[in-house]
């Protein structure tokens, strides 16, 4: 119990003095904040280093502010700690503080709380006898809702955020940069959309340019904690060498179109192993599927999905070929127009993101060099659409095209606007 006693000392640093975080805004954040009123456990997700520990010391903080006690704030991590049970943690915590958590209002924060064995239930426990009076936001680095038992047992007690990359907007903040009109300031907004890129949106690395560094802070600090310590905890995988070479088979060449089998046997692994692996990767936020769009279920989950790294090889990401810039662009308006669906039919006519609802989809083209709407007229007539839009380094015009209309927007400032 002194292991728990020191950690408790260490993580919660407003019960001695007073507590001060260097916190840049996330848009993520007021979305939250909407919700901390209400009995529910928050739950954040999302990829390693993307913030989220910060953002529960930011609501922490937030809550200090508004005059709630500093020493009913408890935080922990389970990090080094897998083994520590949550009453364990809380048997010491009132024996420490002299409190009992029935008597008052407390926040709780546990944070990777995926890496308690049977989290589930121990949650849902603590919460049923403590929910009055303790709010409690837990955080996980992978999908906290792998298993379908985890939305049963905690059904209709939480909320879940995934928390993502910076956006280029908070970029910009965090960068201290407020650039408007944004018309006036296009060179300096181009320039810095391609600063933004080379970061991949990891808040640690804003300000960071050296190729070397940025490709160190990504292999040991993300894929090889999630490769090599996360995804064999969590899924019993033994060996995690196929894994890896499959994440960087999408690493080299976003936007694969994958059947399966073949690609299953390019592995020399089984098919079914092949879709466990990408499903392992999908959960531990390291790759995004795009279903090809279609207005029937049927028809979307039968066809040949694409997918995306979230973490792009830094080898291409700092390419200067024109083929590997085209990947770079195309992937980053992926992950930040967090896209799901793409089309393309028999023929080969394709369009990179299908947003919007199926009844009135919004196609959207990425064109890095050559442009060619090909692809983008045959699914506006297809599907009765009006407009559509391409996205560009530079370009900005509007096209009117045998009635429809095609507006070519430079990529900074499209990402503005969302």
């Amino acid at each position: 119990m002194t292991q728990i006693k020191n950690a408790l000392e260490e993580f919660n640093p407003w019960w001695k003095e007073k507590f001060t975080l260097e916190f840049k805004d996330r848009e993520i954040l007021s979305k939250i904040q909407k919700f901390m009123s209400l009995p529910h456990i928050i739950a954040l997700t999302g990829l390693r280093r993307v913030g989220k520990t910060t953002l529960m010391l930011k609501i922490a903080e937030d809550c200090i502010k508004n005059n709630i006690n500093p020493k009913n704030i408890i935080f922990f991590s389970f990090d080094e700690f897998r083994e520590t049970e949550i009453r364990d943690i809380i048997k010491e915590y009132e024996t420490l503080m002299e409190k009992n958590l029935r008597d008052e209002k407390y926040l709780l924060l546990l944070d990777e709380v995926q890496k308690l064995s049977g989290w589930e239930d121990k949650l849902k426990s603590f919460y049923d006898a403590f929910g009055k009076n303790v709010k409690i936001v837990i955080s996980g680095s992978e999908s906290l809702f792998i298993k379908n038992k985890s939305r049963e047992t905690l059904a209709g007690r939480i909320f879940e955020f995934k928390v993502k990359p910076l956006s280029f907007r908070e970029f910009l903040v965090f960068k201290g940069i407020s650039f408007a009109p944004a018309k006036l300031y296009e060179k300096e907004l181009r320039r810095l959309f391609w600063e933004f890129v080379s970061i991949m949106g990891f808040p640690e690395m804003v300000g960071i340019k050296d190729k070397d560094i940025i490709k160190k802070y990504i292999k040991e600090c993300i894929i090889e904690k999630i490769i090599y310590k996360d995804i064999p905890k969590l899924f019993r995988v033994k060996d995690t060498a196929v894994i890896e070479s499959l994440l960087s088979v999408f690493m080299e060449n976003p936007g694969q179109l994958v059947e399966l089998s073949e690609l299953a046997k390019d592995l020399k692994v089984s098919r079914q192993t092949l879709s466990n692996y990408l499903t392992y990767l999908e959960r531990s936020f390291l790759v995004r599927k795009l279903y090809n769009f279609s207005r029937s279920m049927k028809k979307t989950e039968r066809k040949l999905k694409k997918y995306y790294p979230t973490i792009i090889s830094v080898d291409l990401l700092f390419g200067e070929d024109i083929l590997s810039r085209s990947k770079v662009f195309e992937w980053v308006m992926v992950e930040q127009l967090d896209a799901e669906f793409f089309w393309r039919d028999p023929y080969k006519n394709e369009v990179d993101i299908i947003k919007g609802d199926k009844e009135k989809p919004l196609p959207i083209e990425i064109k890095y060099g050559k442009i060619d709407i090909s692809g983008l007229s045959v699914f506006m007539d297809k599907f009765k659409i009006d407009s559509g839009f391409i996205i560009t380094p530079d370009t900005e015009e509007t096209r009117k095209i045998k009635g429809k209309t095609i507006n070519f927007v430079p990529a900074f400032q499209f990402l503005l606007r969302q």
